[in-house]
């Protein structure tokens, strides 16, 4: 009889273990670059991630069940996304997973949610090959993202470079180790020549690299109007601070990849003066629910909130409202129901998911002045 007992009871456990979800609690994935080269953008996703969770849970969480918030780290590079996704997914059992900034990551990770079909929702994450696939030009069926894409922020860097700062001859410094960068260097180049400008050169990097001063050399030369840097803030910050101190003054302008407070750090506040870039969010919105955010953030982390933080409650509740909206943890009926997402309100606006799983955002142009973010103007689609 004990034997008998055991067994049931073991059964009863596995059986209660599927889809994620306890008796009491439903297990969501929060898979981030929480080290590496684009750890700060990776701990602020998660952070907003598991405050949206937090203020869930305090409300009585959902489907009359706490969440359990089950964070990971992709350390920033595509196999380790990949191997995180997978234990997620095939052990620790989560019915769906949210996170990631850097779209090569994203793109590793997005491979194992369709193999595996669990949900999966990035962040931050804005080349198109993360939620359509390269080879088959096809919709990811469980991939889905909260954010704009390059071919918009590319569209809107070029606009601002040619309309607002009315300059026509521009190098491009790519990072040939990013689908990030190369994807919105492409983006920029092909609204800025349609424009009416001109890419005197492209001069290519990789991440890592501490050095500039030879392409920089090679820029200085080619007497450049403006330089767009598409990259993200380590290196960006070395390339900036190397240009100022080469002689090299004219504006440079970047996307998102740029939004840490690490880029201060790294490229002076002086040398950065002069320079934009693209981005989903500020923190001067005056919109009550950011400015409501801003301050429960503050108070839960005693700083102010970046741009990926404020995505990464965003994505947070919008998976939570799609599980609500399923009625279910089973991850194919929170699929549907992120597919389905329609003008859910987030801090960064009305959120609709389009046909291509991909968000339909404004975007935001941001000044560094004395190394401090200044809000210059918004970019609707």
């Amino acid at each position: 009889m004990l034997a008998v007992l055991t067994t049931i009871l073991l059964i009863t456990g596995v059986l209660a273990g599927c889809g994620g979800a306890s008796s009491n609690e439903i297990k969501i994935g929060v898979l981030n670059e929480m080290t590496g080269g684009n750890a700060t953008m990776g701990t602020s996703s998660a952070n907003g991630a598991k405050m949206a969770i937090k203020e869930a849970n305090a409300k009585g969480g959902v489907l009359g069940k706490q969440i359990q918030a089950v964070v990971a780290d992709n350390k920033s590079e595509p196999s380790e996304a990949a191997n995180a996704m997978t234990k997620l997914a095939t052990q620790d059992k989560v019915v769906a997973i949210t996170g990631m900034f850097a779209s090569s990551n994203a793109i590793a990770a997005s491979s194992v949610a369709e193999s595996t079909k669990v949900p999966f929702l990035a962040v931050g994450a804005t080349n198109p090959k993360v939620t359509v696939d390269e080879k088959t030009n096809k919709v990811k069926d469980y991939t889905f993202r909260v954010c704009f894409i390059d071919p918009f922020q590319g569209t809107v860097g070029a606009n601002f470079v040619l309309n607002t700062l009315q300059l026509k001859k521009a190098v491009i410094l790519v990072d040939n180790s990013s689908d990030y960068s190369k994807g919105l260097a492409a983006f920029f180049k092909d609204a800025f020549t349609k424009g009416g400008g001109s890419v005197l050169a492209e001069e290519a990097y990789l991440q890592k690299d501490q050095d500039f001063k030879t392409i920089l050399t090679k820029v200085k030369a080619l007497n450049a109007e403006v330089i767009y840097v598409p990259g993200y803030y380590e290196e960006v910050g070395k390339i900036v601070k190397q240009a100022r101190e080469m002689g090299i003054t004219v504006p440079m302008v970047g996307g998102d990849g740029w939004d840490s407070p690490k880029l201060v750090e790294i490229g002076t506040p002086a040398a950065l003066n002069n320079t934009y870039f693209t981005n989903h969010y500020s923190v001067d919105d005056t919109s009550a629910a950011s400015q409501a955010f801003v301050e429960a953030y503050k108070k839960e982390y005693g700083q102010a909130p970046d741009a990926l933080a404020v995505l990464g409650y965003d994505a947070a509740n919008v998976l939570i409202d799609a599980i609500k909206r399923a009625n279910s943890t089973e991850p194919a009926k929170i699929r549907e129901a992120l597919a389905a997402t329609k003008d859910f309100m987030t801090v960064t606006g009305s959120t609709t998911l389009n046909a291509t799983h991909d968000a339909v955002k404004s975007a935001v142009i941001i000044e560094m002045k004395d190394g401090k973010q200044m809000f210059k103007a918004t970019v609707k689609p």
